[in-house]
């Protein structure tokens, strides 16, 4: 598994919940493109929900993704996902 519980992991950090839906699919495409990230679980750790309150102008909408160079997106489709990866330089063109 390329994931990280604690601290930073390529840059990249996912913030969500384990009942999450959206979050377990954003997962998945992560670990199957073998992206490296940090998991931020908002439902149980304080500081994460509060940082993702900050990202989210108070919303608590997830999954909300953090790139490398500080922009952000929140609940993507995996084809917006894979486009942003490759924007950011994680992933190759020819894998989106």
């Amino acid at each position: 598994m390329t994931k990280s519980d604690h601290g930073p992991v390529a840059g990249l950090t996912l913030f969500g919940a384990d009942w999450c839906p959206d979050c377990r699919r954003s997962k998945r495409l992560l670990d199957r493109v073998g992206v490296a990230y940090t998991w931020r679980d908002t439902e149980h750790d304080e500081d994460a929900l509060a940082e993702l309150l900050g990202l989210n102008g108070g919303r608590q909408s997830i999954p909300v993704l953090v790139f490398p160079d500080g922009h952000h997106v929140t609940e993507p489709s995996d084809p917006f996902l894979r486009a942003e990866l490759v924007r950011a330089g994680m992933l190759p063109d020819d894998t989106a």
